[in-house]
């Protein structure tokens, strides 16, 4: 008798474990979102949700769409081209300075 009752003792623990478990899992990408500032976290936490209904099916694309996103660099995709453009905005505002400044000298003369 002691032994069903350890029995289901042990069965009731761990459905509770695995409940849990399933619930901490889920809201993962959650939480890697709200640490990085994500300006997605309600819908991701929403996803993470739907998630659940799916079986986890949708799991690993919302824990890519949280981990994108970081404060210091945005999404990412920072390059070196990025650079170059703005190496090439500068350029051309100094180009247009210099312009200026000649039509300003030929309307003198």
């Amino acid at each position: 008798m002691f032994l069903d009752y350890l029995a289901l003792g042990l069965l009731c623990f761990a459905g509770l474990a695995v409940f849990y478990g399933i619930i901490v899992i889920h809201d993962i990408p959650y939480e890697i979102a709200a640490e990085r500032n994500h300006p997605h976290q309600d819908a991701i936490h929403a996803a993470g949700w739907v998630s659940l209904l799916t079986l986890h099916v949708l799991w690993p694309f919302i824990w890519i769409w949280a981990m994108l996103y970081r404060e210091d660099r945005g999404w990412g995709f920072h390059s070196k081209a990025n650079d170059k453009v703005a190496e090439l905005q500068a350029r051309l505002v100094q180009l247009e300075k210099k312009l200026s400044l000649q039509d300003g000298n030929s309307h003198s003369e």
